[in-house]
């Protein structure tokens, strides 16, 4: 287990990269450039310069979460080719630093959704929440809104660029079901991972959060008939997943034990954490503590171990407590004591091994 930590760049996160280095194992920074719009190439320079900041600090950067793919690729428009090729150069680019894995998503409009970023919880802290019920009946501007009045800081998923073509996005988006989304996925792919094989890059795709549909748009990315779609796709050593044990988790129906135990070896990047779902499909973060929420952390971490995991793991969507003032669901206090627990539940498997 190669344990690291998501961080937002400088200027645009509250955590700073000397506190990170505080916490115990974390080995590398998983980073971006989030200033760089879905479908401008990532330059060796802009990336040189993030790289050689970030290590520094002793991390290692060998995953980048994300390179977003341009909605004109998900949408399958004739324009597609170009940001293709434009996704083609980054990855050869970011292959010259030594970069590893890129987690992406394939979710048309919004990347992750929730309705409150500070929702507050019985013990004091506040955390991120999805009311599905609400989703279920709610205009997508009004959400927009919402999370815009929420927060000050840029979240990534919700770029300005993207959300000021709404209106225009969902009139697109009535011509693509499910099955032309995975057709434009193929497209994508295909075009793609020759180029990741050769620059020594594992494509990891993150599930749909939630996993289902909302505002009538199409998601595939939703549990285990998913990754048996992507393996039929390619299966090509670049072609793999990002294990979310909260996003996908979130559906009641995905074992996400199960789900590790037959796709861990498919997953170079797994985010680990917990949320705690509600009889109506509603759901909030919690801590990382397997009792606190839903998710089988516990026997999660103990089948990566079985395995001898090897490949990147990190904490992630924290609460937010003790007054911390942070980017929602990234604050450095709580996802330091998840660090914490993950450590210690893979300690204390390694040592039964003994």
């Amino acid at each position: 287990m190669n344990m690291t930590f998501r961080w937002y760049g400088r200027g645009n996160d509250t955590v700073k990269l000397e506190d990170v280095k505080q916490i115990p194992n974390v080995k590398g920074i998983v980073w971006a450039l989030h200033h760089l719009a879905a479908g401008e190439v990532w330059t060796k320079e802009i990336i040189q310069d993030e790289v050689d900041y970030i290590r520094s600090f002793g991390f290692h950067t060998d995953v980048v979460e994300s390179v977003n793919v341009h909605e004109d690729i998900k949408l399958g428009l004739p324009t597609r080719d170009q940001y293709i090729e434009n996704y083609k150069q980054s990855i050869r680019n970011l292959g010259e630093v030594g970069v590893k894995v890129i987690c992406y998503n394939f979710m048309p409009v919004f990347d992750w959704t929730r309705t409150d970023l500070f929702h507050p919880l019985e013990d004091g802290s506040t955390a991120l929440y999805f009311d599905k019920e609400k989703v279920m009946n709610l205009d997508p501007q009004e959400l927009v809104n919402e999370v815009r009045a929420s927060s000050d800081l840029t979240l990534p998923g919700w770029e300005p660029e993207r959300l000021a073509r709404l209106s225009e996005l969902f009139e697109q988006y009535k011509e693509v079901d499910e099955a032309k989304l995975w057709d434009n996925l193929a497209y994508f792919l295909q075009a793609i991972l020759p180029v990741a094989e050769e620059a020594g890059i594992q494509m990891a795709i993150h599930p749909d959060d939630p996993p289902y549909s909302i505002f009538g748009l199409p998601r595939i990315i939703m549990g285990a008939e998913s990754y048996e779609k992507l393996i039929k796709i390619s299966d090509s050593v670049a072609n793999g997943f990002t294990f979310c044990s909260g996003s996908m988790g979130a559906d009641p129906q995905n074992d996400m034990v199960a789900i590790a135990e037959k796709y861990a070896y498919r997953a170079p990047f797994a985010h680990i954490r917990n949320v705690k779902i509600m009889e109506n499909g509603s759901f909030f973060e919690t801590s990382h503590f397997t009792s606190d929420g839903s998710i089988d952390i516990k026997n999660i971490v103990r089948t990566l171990n079985d395995q001898n995991y090897e490949g990147y793991v990190r904490p992630d969507h924290g609460r937010h407590i003790w007054g911390e003032q942070c980017r929602p669901g990234y604050g450095l206090y709580d996802r330091a004591l998840g660090i914490m627990y993950l450590n210690g539940l893979w300690d204390a498997y390694e040592n039964l091994k003994k």
